[in-house]
C-alpha cells in the first residue's frame, strides 16, 4: 500500500465547492487505480506550542484545514496514474482555479508502518 497524505488550507465559505473538488477527483483517481480517499474537513485542530496544522499551512483568517489522503496499491500505481491524469480531459473540469491555495498545500507520499483495523 502507498499512501499519499495532503493537509489544505480552504477558505470556510469555499466548502461545498473543495467537496464538488474532491469528488471529481475521485473519479479519476478511483478509474486510474486509487483504492481509497478520504477528505476531512476541520472540526477540532488546536494550535500548538512548535507547529500545527494551521501553521502547516500558514493557516489565514476564514479558512479551515483539510486533511486528506489516498490509498494505492503501490507507488508504482499513483506515480503511473499522476503521468495519465495530466493528460486525462477530465482534469479540464476544474477550469485552472481550485477553492484553495495549492501553493500553501501540503502534501507527501508515504508507506504503512503500522496498519490496523478493528474487528
Amino acid at each position: 500500500m502507498y499512501i499519499q497524505g495532503f493537509i489544505v488550507p480552504v477558505p470556510a465559505g469555499n466548502k461545498d465547492a473543495y467537496r464538488d473538488v474532491a469528488a471529481k477527483f475521485w473519479e479519476i483517481a478511483e478509474d486510474l487505480g486509487a483504492l481509497q480517499q478520504l477528505e476531512a474537513w476541520e472540526v477540532d485542530v488546536p494550535d500548538g506550542k512548535v507547529t500545527d496544522f494551521r501553521r502547516a499551512v500558514n493557516l489565514e483568517e476564514g479558512e479551515k484545514v483539510v486533511f486528506s489522503w489516498v490509498t494505492w496499491p503501490d507507488k508504482a500505481t499513483a506515480d503511473a496514474a499522476h503521468e495519465k491524469m495530466m493528460s486525462d480531459p477530465r482534469m479540464e473540469e476544474f477550469g485552472g482555479t481550485m477553492p484553495f491555495d495549492g501553493k500553501r498545500m501540503v502534501f507527501g507520499g508515504f508507506e504503512p508502518l503500522v496498519f490496523k483495523e478493528a474487528k
